[in-house]
């Protein structure tokens, strides 16, 4: 079942970055968001100490590569993420289907932290089971799914990178992330890649999954049509 604050009821998604994590919990009828929060927070939070029907555990690794079903293989895919982003000797490699895209996410989480697996195996579902870990991009890709948007621009910005997807109808257009040390470059990206694809954004609305300051939101709000939280 895909997270949708709209309709899910009892659920709580998790964004894990190297800085710290953030989350929002649903009820079906309003969303609680926390804001970014320290790692030391993470066995004192009240909302961790309950179960829920839904959770959803992302971390923001930019160790991932998008490869179309037909040419996905798992005994090569380590290789295909080497082709795409730097990893090293001793990363474990994974993948996740994504078949409304027909393609496969491969992926890497292993990049110096250890929180995102603390919450995963602290928060658990009504059954009592962990949330697997899963990259930021995956869902970036699935909410772009549910917006009516014909332009849909989803992105996220933690730990020095913009994680952004971008489509046009059905068709996807760019699934990455960018290193960006600041939010100024993150939106230089941003607006770039929306150029370069030749949409407006007079006319599109920028969706983004991470906490935004007031300063950022307005920012953003003089180039695009509306700006908006998932």
């Amino acid at each position: 079942m895909d997270w949708n604050p709209k309709q899910m009821i009892n659920g709580i998604s998790i964004q894990v970055c190297l800085n710290g994590y953030s989350f929002k919990v649903s009820d079906g009828a309003a969303v609680v968001e926390s804001g970014w929060r320290g790692a030391d927070t993470v066995f004192t939070a009240p909302e961790f100490q309950r179960r829920y029907r839904q959770v959803e555990v992302s971390l923001f690794t930019p160790k991932v590569a998008l490869v179309p079903a037909p040419f996905f293989e798992e005994a090569s895919m380590r290789q295909s993420l080497a082709d795409t982003v730097i990893i090293g000797e001793e990363d474990e490699v994974r993948h996740v289907a994504l078949p409304e895209y027909a393609a496969e996410l491969v992926y890497s989480l292993t990049i110096g932290e250890m929180l995102s697996k603390t919450i995963s195996m602290a928060v658990l579902d009504t059954d009592g089971k962990s949330a697997e870990v899963l990259p930021e991009m995956y869902y970036i890709l699935k909410d772009m799914l549910g917006l009516d948007e014909y332009n849909r621009i989803v992105a996220s910005y933690a730990s020095g990178y913009l994680h952004l997807g971008i489509s046009q109808g059905r068709n996807l257009l760019l699934a990455n992330a960018f290193r960006a040390a600041d939010f100024t470059t993150a939106e230089y990206f941003l607006f770039m890649a929306v150029r370069k694809l030749q949409l407006n954004p007079e006319v599109s609305t920028v969706y983004f999954r991470t906490p935004l300051s007031d300063e950022e939101e307005m920012s953003l709000y003089r180039y695009f049509k509306s700006v908006e939280r998932l």
